[in-house]
Parts: structure tokens; sequence; C-alpha cells
């Protein structure tokens, strides 16, 4: 099992899938990383070389932020935002849409599940 940036990646996947499993890093991006080092798309990482790991560990890097670090760095510009106390920080502090979606109905990932209302007595 090959780790690269503190995670353990999949050994019986091609590389620029297996790449994918760290954070801050999708498809393009890997594909990119793999062109760069020459590396051929169809090969699994259980045939990578330690060397080539090597490489591709010192390439994420040097290029990329990724993990932790991306984590981080998105939690800080989310409480910048919140202390602020802008329109998105406001949004994202009450827990509801950031980027004008419709509230009335849906917006149910932001805003939790239904809390049914009760009904009026007759």
């Amino acid at each position: 099992m090959a780790r690269i940036a503190g995670v353990n990646i999949p050994t019986n996947k091609r590389v620029v899938i297996a790449l994918t499993y760290i954070h801050g890093i999708g498809p393009s991006h890997a594909k990119a990383i793999t062109e760069k080092l020459s590396i051929a798309p169809e090969r699994r990482v259980q045939d990578l070389t330690d060397q080539e790991v090597l490489q591709i560990r010192e390439a994420i890097d040097a290029e990329y932020t990724v993990e932790g670090d991306l984590r981080r760095e998105t939690a800080m510009n989310i409480k910048r935002l919140m202390d602020l106390a802008c329109y998105r920080g406001l949004r994202h502090r009450k827990g509801l849409p950031v980027r004008g979606q419709r509230t009335h109905t849906n917006a149910r990932t932001r805003k939790g599940k239904a809390k049914p209302i009760a009904g009026k007595k007759k």
C-alpha cells in the first residue's frame, strides 16, 4: 500500500484513479501529475517502483495544497467570512445555502432533516 500525502492509496487501482483519493487532487490534477512524470495512465499502483512513488510524492508536495493544509485553509476562509459578517458569512453561520439557491423548498442538505410543524386542531 502506497502512502502519499498522509493517505493510503489503494494498490489495485490505476494510478490516475488512486491519486483522486487524496483530498485536493481531482481527475485533471491526477492526469497532469502522471503525464508530467511520464507514468502510463493504465499502470496500477502495485506496479509502481519505490522511485516512482517518491517522485509522485515530491511532485504533489511541491505543486499542490492537499489534505490537512487544504482543509485548514478552507475552514479559515469560511471563518474569515463569518467574522466579517458579510452576507456569505451570515449564510454560513445560519447553516443556509450560500450561493443564492432557493430555500422555500429544497435546501435540505444545508438545512438538515425537515422538522414537522404541528397541524391545526379541529
